[in-house]
């Protein structure tokens, strides 16, 4: 079972910068979409970002021109580069990889631990 784990979560004000980044247990990212998810207390998950093998990327509404997926094969990692951060983009964020860029079911059914971030001044 493949394991991933997400980091770089914390506390930032409004208007500031964070990068997350997610491993993955093994080398599976080269072949698939990645994407990363948020959830909030009460609401579903959902897809903020996603990139395909050949680098196209895909973004919700809510969070384009300010968020920016990138992914390394080599070291089966993918990041979020989130700039102009806001309180409501406060949500723990995992990453997995969805059956299409625009969401789908996702591949992996255990999903990690996720990263808690928060936007407060």
């Amino acid at each position: 079972q493949v394991q991933l784990v997400e980091s770089g979560g914390g506390l930032v004000q409004p208007e500031g910068s964070l990068r997350l980044s997610c491993a993955a247990s093994r080398n599976i990212f080269s072949n698939y979409a990645m994407g990363w998810y948020r959830q909030t207390p009460g609401r579903q998950r959902s897809l903020v970002a996603a990139i395909t093998t050949t680098g196209i990327t895909h973004y919700a509404d809510s969070v384009k021109g300010r968020f920016t997926i990138s992914r390394d094969d080599a070291k089966n990692t993918v990041y979020l580069q989130m700039d102009s951060l806001k309180p409501e983009d406060t949500a723990v964020y995992y990453c997995n990889l969805p059956s299409n860029i625009t969401g789908g079911t996702p591949r992996i059914s255990s999903w990690g631990q996720g990263t808690q971030v928060t936007v407060s001044s």
